[in-house]
């Protein structure tokens, strides 16, 4: 394990954005007269030999006058930043890349679970702050002597620690200061198959018997518990790091009843690699509320219910992953009874990506293949017609969306090939409605069109390509509204799960 590197070495490591950004800092660095160097994580993946994820650097002075100087020499960059005063950080953000700025620092904790009192301090006070060995190396760096072999600074046996596979805590008070160092060091264990020293669990657990935990806030945890579920995206399976969790008792002290039920460790480890390797394309989700689905469904309602409650998990969110319950176990058996690409898109149309990751991940063989030819091809797949054209033939109200819900079945399932063949079923969908008797009153408020019709004949249009026995959509809500074919057109019942945009969340607890 090599213990010293050059800074053109640095560079070689990096992604060329996260390169490019992280010359620039130093050069500023240097022109100022500042110490630049490199602390943590990102240091200990250097000696391991893993890819840099995140870039964090420690300056001895203030680190906004370093940040504004990058920003004023590359005013045709898109240069942002995002300060922290109240820790001495920043984050510097180009359009491909990003790097963290701290300032050396000491911290005191009021009480356990309490975000830290910050001062500026010396070199090595901000390293024995930290949380385990292994994430307080120190690498210096100087662009003016990118040849120098700068030594990795070592002033707390973390080499030692790197070497033996161990993760050790700094001192004994390392859990109550912040009982949040309980996820990330489960998280790392798994991901660089390290185990937690003696001397450390010991620490854990006196935290545990303490409380400590319960003075954390559910913000903090949901943070937490959401990058359990980004590691998956560094080939680690989620539901070992809960597993773990579980066995050091920390999830339990999140919630009392809390566990990783043995039926759910195959699903999440599906899920994990789903999310490594998606099987479809897929846009910009949460995994955590996927993976929180998996995790909380078998457990006792109330314990989900004070779970996501303890996880500050509210609103939209936390009704959907409490009745994933129930609903996705329906689901899973509407699509092991449908035939036909129609009934499977009815069915899969009205999920959410969240929610459709979780049915991925619990379906069986079979039913994981229609999933991933539905997201592969027909999820995308445009119907010959849109709103406009039934409308155009006198469909209204409630029966355009069951009229392109049908169509768009029967284009799916091979009935219909093109716009003209559209066309004549969309006329005969037309007659009907014409001939069918206008719902009154209640009636009408409480009708629902169902999602799947039973066996049957489609409708006579007198295609060749009729087929008598197959299940067809007949009176299903449209899909989800990312269909363009829907555009704006009317739809009788808004989908119970739409799709919820997904935003990084930013980093507002820099003390990591």
């Amino acid at each position: 394990m090599s213990r010293g590197f050059r800074f053109d070495e640095l560079l070689d490591a990096l992604p060329t954005a996260h390169a490019r950004l992280l010359e620039w800092v130093a050069q500023a660095a240097s022109a100022r007269g500042m110490r630049l160097h490199l602390v943590g994580g990102p240091v200990r993946d250097l000696l391991l030999g893993r890819g840099l994820r995140d870039l964090d650097l420690l300056v001895e002075e203030e680190v906004l006058p370093l940040a504004e100087a990058v920003v004023r020499a590359h005013p045709k960059t898109a240069l942002e930043i995002e300060a922290h005063p109240r820790f001495g950080t920043l984050s510097l953000r180009a359009p491909e890349a990003s790097i963290d700025l701290a300032r050396t620092r000491r911290e005191t904790y009021a009480h356990p679970g309490a975000l830290p009192e910050v001062a500026p301090g010396t070199l090595e006070e901000d390293v024995r702050r930290r949380d385990f060995g292994v994430n307080a190396l120190v690498l210096p760096l100087d662009a003016a002597d990118r040849s120098r072999v700068h030594a990795v600074v070592d002033l707390v046996d973390g080499l030692e620690d790197l070497a033996e596979g161990r993760l050790r805590v700094l001192h004994g008070r390392s859990f109550h200061d912040d009982p949040t160092r309980a996820l990330r060091g489960a998280r790392l264990a798994v991901r660089l198959g390290m185990k937690l020293e003696r001397r450390s669990r010991t620490a854990l657990r006196d935290a545990l018997r303490d409380g400590a935990f319960g003075a954390v806030s559910g913000e903090r945890w949901r943070r937490e518990i959401a990058l359990v579920f980004e590691e998956p995206k560094l080939g680690v399976d989620a539901g070992r790091i809960l597993q773990l969790l579980s066995e050091l008792h920390v999830l339990a002290a999140l919630e009392p009843g809390l566990a990783l039920p043995r039926d759910r460790q195959a699903p999440l480890r599906r899920l994990s690699h789903s999310l490594a390797n998606p099987e479809w394309p897929v846009g910009r989700f949460r995994p955590w509320q996927a993976g929180l689905s998996i995790w909380l469904a078998p457990l006792a309602t109330v314990t989900r219910r004070r779970t996501l409650e303890r996880l500050a998990i509210r609103g939209d969110q936390a009704t959907r992953i409490l009745r994933f319950a129930s609903e996705g176990e329906r689901t899973l058996r509407a699509l092991a009874k449908a035939r036909g690409r129609g009934a499977i898109d009815a069915l899969l149309g009205e999920l959410n990506e969240e929610s459709l990751q979780a049915i991925f991940a619990l379906a069986d063989v079979a039913i994981r293949r229609r999933i991933v030819r539905w997201g592969a091809e027909d999820k995308r797949r445009r119907a010959p017609v849109v709103g406009s054209d039934l409308v155009a033939l006198g469909i209204q109200g409630p029966d355009v969306g069951r009229g392109l819900a049908r169509i768009r079945a029967a284009f799916l399932d091979g009935e219909i090939a093109n716009r003209e063949e559209a066309l004549v079923l969309a006329q005969e969908l037309a007659r009907r409605s014409a001939r069918a008797p206008k719902r009154r009153g209640r009636e009408a408020r409480s009708a629902r069109p169902a999602a799947v019709a039973p066996d049957g004949a489609i409708l006579d249009t007198g295609l060749k390509r009729r087929r008598k026995s197959r299940p067809v959509v007949l009176d299903a809500p449209p899909a989800s509204d990312s269909r363009s074919e829907r555009g704006s057109d009317p739809a009788p019942v808004s989908p119970p799960d739409p799709p919820t945009p997904s935003k990084k969340t930013p980093r507002t607890d820099p003390t990591r």
